[in-house]
């Protein structure tokens, strides 16, 4: 664990990356940007819609008409109001179509938003555990300070009973210059991560739990992560409703070759027509065909064209598919090299602190320099930092695989928050014919 070389601790009262990951979910502006986005497209299936409705209109004027006739004149005001229906009965399935693209549209933002939500949360794991080991590399440094001074007091009072050289005392000394340089450059480094840590989580990093494995959701084989990336995937899924909705624009397209029924009824009422007529009303009410033979080629290519977005996305789907089974290859490469890494680093940890022992030792009795002991405490440090470096890159690779299979979301980490739920706002715009205010009441 991290926390063994230094980390935050793991007290009851230490915030869990769980309540992290809750947190970025709940409050990060990225993610309200994309289901933003989604909202405004599930106002395309409305506007589908409107095409099985009727429009009204109303139209009203007045206006004052002069007339000579032989030297006599005349005025008159002349007013009139008028209420227009129309309802289309067929326009060649074009809403039909229009209404199933853009609801293939609306799965596919779906996936959109959760393939951003996965995103968010793997960079929020990613800078959770970038704080504990930058925390854990500054602990580290400290207490290569704290030693390197101890050598140079020692090698002080060496030279100061004729036991050393004043070559000792500076190469101890460039030694601890050297180790406060690396300790600032740890707290910048430190300071980076807490700063991109509250850039997405919306919190200040405080007392976090080094315990941040997420193996539980780890897939046991290669095999088992790629059978899951086929289903699991949000980028796959939406790519595969990306190819529904080019296949129903091309049938939409194709439905503007086809005829237009509509039937058109008006009512009117006008006062002082004419010289002769008060007022008078009409009504009518006629059905129309429109039958199109030539549209100057326009619709025809508009065709050609959407079927080629088709073959397109189609292409794309396949691309899509490539691209995630190489990316839970990598992670999964990744993911076992950095435990190899670990395991390693261990051993190599264990045996420079039997080195650096050893050397102090044999430097007691004479057998060693100040400078043998200095190398193997740098030696130790080195590995130490390559140890917290592989338990770092262990944990976020974990990530990292199930985010590449797909299952880096709310549901499956079973965060402590309240999940958004896309259709609510769906169903409730979708069959609306009027109003301007949005659901929440903008």
């Amino acid at each position: 664990m991290l926390s063994a070389l230094g980390g935050p601790g793991s007290s009851a009262s230490a915030e869990t990356i769980m309540e992290a990951l809750a947190l970025t979910y709940a409050n990060n502006p990225t993610l309200n940007s994309a289901r933003a986005q989604l909202r405004a497209v599930d106002e395309n299936v409305p506007q589908a819609l409107a095409g099985w409705r009727p429009t009204v209109s109303a139209a009203a004027e007045i206006g004052r008409i002069r007339s000579d006739f032989d030297g006599f004149e005349s005025y008159r005001t002349n007013s009139s109001i008028s209420l227009s229906v129309s309802q289309t009965l067929f326009r060649g399935f074009r809403t039909v179509n229009s209404t199933r693209q853009a609801e293939a549209l609306v799965r596919a933002q779906r996936e959109s938003l959760n393939a951003t939500e996965q995103d968010v949360l793997l960079a929020a794991a990613q800078a959770y555990v970038d704080v504990i080991r930058d925390t854990a590399l500054v602990s580290l440094a400290r207490s290569d300070l704290d030693f390197l001074n101890e050598q140079v007091r020692a090698a002080r009072d060496r030279f100061e009973v004729g036991e050393g050289t004043r070559t000792d005392v500076s190469q101890a000394e460039a030694r601890v210059a050297e180790a406060r340089a690396n300790l600032n450059t740890s707290l910048a480094n430190l300071n980076a991560s807490r700063a991109v840590y509250r850039q997405i989580v919306g919190m200040e990093a405080r007392n976090l739990s080094a315990d941040a494995t997420i193996d539980r959701l780890v897939p046991q084989s290669m095999e088992t992560a790629l059978k899951i990336s086929e289903t699991a995937q949000p980028l796959i899924r939406q790519s595969q409703h990306q190819v529904d909705s080019a296949i129903f624009n091309v049938k939409a397209i194709e439905g503007e070759l086809l005829p237009t029924v509509t039937v058109d009824g008006s009512l009117s009422r006008s006062w002082n027509p004419s010289s002769t007529v008060d007022d008078s009303e009409t009504a009518q009410v006629f059905g129309r065909v429109n039958i199109p033979i030539y549209q100057a080629g326009r619709v025809s290519s508009r065709v050609r064209q959407a079927k080629e977005e088709l073959g397109r996305a189609q292409l794309q789907l396949d691309v899509i598919r490539d691209q995630v089974r190489a990316n839970v290859i990598s992670a999964w490469g990744n993911f076992q090299a950095a435990g190899g890494s670990i395991e390693a680093a261990r051993a190599a940890v264990e045996a420079s602190q039997l080195a650096l022992e050893g050397v102090i030792e044999e430097q007691r009795v004479g057998q060693r320099t100040t400078l043998d002991v200095l190398d193997a405490q740098r030696e130790l440090v080195n590995q130490r930092v390559n140890l917290v470096t592989a338990q770092r890159n262990r944990i976020v690779g974990a990530y990292q695989l199930v985010s590449a299979i797909g299952r880096l979301d709310v549901s499956s980490l079973e965060l402590n928050v309240a999940h958004y739920k896309p259709v609510e706002h769906y169903q409730a715009v979708r069959d609306q014919w009027f109003g301007l205010r949005t659901p929440d009441g903008r």
